[in-house]
């Protein structure tokens, strides 16, 4: 367990915005700071950040919540464990009991893959540092390769051990199951027979967004054609290649500062690129890109070069992928290296200046640089002309920019030597198949659902808290303004005196006994009322760091600026001003809307058991209720009358 003072360094420490930095690239939008959400696919960002409140919130998916809430999700990492993420990040250290068999067996299977991992790269490095072997066979590679140590040290490279079992003997005797080694493919396993996956390799670890080693890639050294040259990890519950890009987690601080991202094939490439100084680069590690990638590298930048060693079929192939970026709204260029270069041999070869300079003078626009590739292949055959048309047209009309797309017509127009209209109209003829396709799913999916019981429920971003909206206009007014100071009117004693919003809103719901049955509106309210001699009560820190997840979620989206507004509130205009200027006014108001419809609610249910009474001649029970029911009725024509409503008799 972290002790209460631990957790509250870590708290005081985290700051949201350093936090989502690490994984997000923010923009400064008034007081806030913006990006594209990464728990969700977006194109335009609407994942919000506020410095002032500590919290982050997505308008478009509903995630919201503090720093700790952050890790946790993006993570997948429990609350104890987001919080030794962040003592980490900011070097506070942690003092735990020593975890008994039982927790330790407790331990969610995802977190035992990654400490396999972590355990196994420490073990690779320290064998290619300390050992003959590692420093002989494996170092003496890398400095063959002219790579330098502050180099293989910042990507935490290493070696495995030639041999059957060295790797998964030493994690054995260290106390890691082989379950977890066979899970992460660090040992591979057939009933009573085992070997070390990776033995006599060189080892590339593979890390996550948050630094967490979570596959390796290894090379071996020996010559051999019946033995794969590298040798990735396979698929786990950790690692989904499809989904990962090598390097991102040391390039995304660069990628981010210099609004680019140089993409190339394997990690000595991304290695070499750092070891020049060139560090906003990440490598796809021989797959063809995939989406999640394309995402990944979005987060950081709109922009991306894709570096090519000169190999035309491997170019060719790689054209879809590219199609892909720019369906997601990115600026794609491709940059063709000398032939017989490769990004590892040019960027040692050249130095960063001339390899910048290069790039500059060099790179091609995506559509460009198709469209010149292909036209070399057409030998002026008007058959083969018309289907790099066709090629090149689909490219364009995935793009989702209008200008953009008008832009990329008009250069085509004069290399294929075809008039704009003829473009546009292929481009229509791409959108019309397009929206065909995109009906046929709907009619589809349209079939699918009528055969359900119940229709499908439209769902808005904004999270669900059965709570009505006066519950939550009540709670988000006193949350946001709840040491505010507002000026009141004792009218029988004609004079004005001042009291805090927490003090009256309190008082004027445990007054009149109407606080909501709601368990999550009883825990703010009651949290509050305990804090009203508490001077410094500070009720964001509290309940958006609150240990209780839905507590916190929901102070989140209270706190969170574009969080929905009564709709009673935008008609009567009550927010034409600013709220902070109208506290006097708003306060009462939000605390009427919210008794009125506390009695509303009493009253239906009365009427409900005047009914139940009547059907069983209970008269005593009629005329007790119908007594109650005309007091609260009284009660209602008031509260109405403060808010400028009829009520009907």
């Amino acid at each position: 367990m972290i002790d209460q003072a631990t957790i509250e360094r870590i708290l005081d420490a985290a700051d949201i915005v350093d936090v989502v930095s690490d994984f997000v690239t923010l923009r400064k939008r008034g007081v806030n700071m913006l990006g594209l959400c990464p728990f969700h696919n977006e194109k335009t960002p609407s994942f919000t950040v506020s410095p002032a409140k500590g919290i982050f919130k997505c308008f478009g998916c509903g995630k919201g919540g503090n720093a700790v809430n952050f890790i946790m999700e993006h993570e997948n990492l429990s609350y104890p464990e987001a919080l030794k993420w962040l003592a980490k990040k900011y070097n506070i250290e942690i003092v735990e009991e020593e975890e008994t068999e039982e927790q330790k067996q407790q331990k969610d299977e995802r977190e035992s893959l990654m400490i396999v991992s972590g355990f196994a790269q420490k073990f690779f490095a320290r064998y290619l540092w300390e050992e003959n072997e590692g420093r002989t066979v494996g170092l003496g590679y890398f400095h063959e390769r002219s790579f330098r140590d502050d180099i293989l040290k910042k990507f935490e490279v290493g070696f495995a051990p030639e041999g059957k079992t060295p790797f998964t003997d030493a994690a054995q005797k260290q106390g890691y199951k082989i379950e977890f080694l066979e899970k992460t493919g660090l040992t591979i396993k057939r009933d009573n027979w085992m070997r070390d996956r990776f033995s006599g390799r060189v080892m590339f670890p593979i890390h996550n967004l948050a630094g967490r080693v979570i596959a390796f890639g290894g090379r071996i050294l020996k010559i051999d054609k019946k033995t794969a040259k590298y040798l990735n990890s396979p698929e786990s519950d950790i690692y989904h290649k499809s989904r990962v890009l090598y390097g991102i987690y040391q390039a995304k601080r660069e990628i981010s500062r210099t609004d680019k991202c140089f993409l190339v094939e394997g990690y000595t490439d991304v290695m070499s690129m750092h070891q020049v100084g060139i560090e906003n680069v990440v490598a796809s590690s021989g797959t063809s890109l995939t989406v999640d990638q394309i995402r990944m590298v979005h987060r950081f930048t709109p922009n991306i070069t894709i570096i090519y060693d000169g190999d035309a079929a491997g170019i060719k192939a790689s054209l879809r992928g590219i199609d892909l970026v720019l369906e997601e709204g990115m600026n794609v260029k491709v940059l063709l290296l000398p032939d017989g270069e490769d990004p590892d041999s040019f960027a040692k070869k050249k130095g960063s200046g001339e390899f910048l300079k290069y790039i500059e003078e060099n790179e091609t626009d995506f559509i460009r640089f198709k469209t010149r590739l292909l036209l070399k292949e057409t030998n002026n055959d008007p058959i083969a002309k018309a289907r790099l048309i066709t090629n090149v047209i689909q490219s364009v009309a995935v793009i989702p920019d209008k200008i953009t797309r008008s832009v990329y017509i008009k250069e085509c127009s004069q290399l294929l030597g075809v008039e704009e209209d003829v473009l546009y109209s292929e481009i229509q003829k791409q959108k019309w198949k397009e929206n065909e396709d995109f009906k046929k799913r709907e009619q589809r999916d349209q079939r699918q659902y009528s055969q359900k019981k119940q229709a499908p429920k439209i769902s808005t971003p904004t999270v669900q808290y059965d709570l009505s909206i006066e519950e939550i206009e009540f709670l988000r007014h006193l949350l946001k303004y709840c040491n505010a100071i507002i000026v009141m009117r004792d009218i029988k004693a004609k004079e004005e005196y001042e009291v805090t919003v927490k003090d009256l809103m309190i008082s004027e719901i445990v007054g009149d006994d109407l606080i909501s049955e709601h368990r999550l509106f009883q825990k703010i309210f009651n949290d509050v009322a305990e804090n009203l001699e508490n001077e410094n009560f500070d009720p964001w820190k509290h309940f958006v760091y609150h240990p209780d997840g839905e507590v916190n979620k929901l102070a989140t989206d209270l706190l969170s600026d574009k969080y929905i507004e009564s709709k009673r509130w935008s008609k009567a205009g009550a927010f034409v001003e600013k709220a902070e200027d109208i506290l006097d006014v708003l306060i009462p108001r939000v605390v009427s809307e919210y008794k009125l419809s506390k009695v509303k609610l009493m009253l239906s249910e009365i009427e409900k058991t005047i009914d139940e009474a009547a059907a069983v001649n209970d008269f005593n029970r009629v005329i007790e209720s119908q007594s109650t029911y005309m007091n609260l009725k009284h009660v209602e024509k008031d509260l109405a009358e403060v808010l400028g409503r009829r009520t009907i008799n």
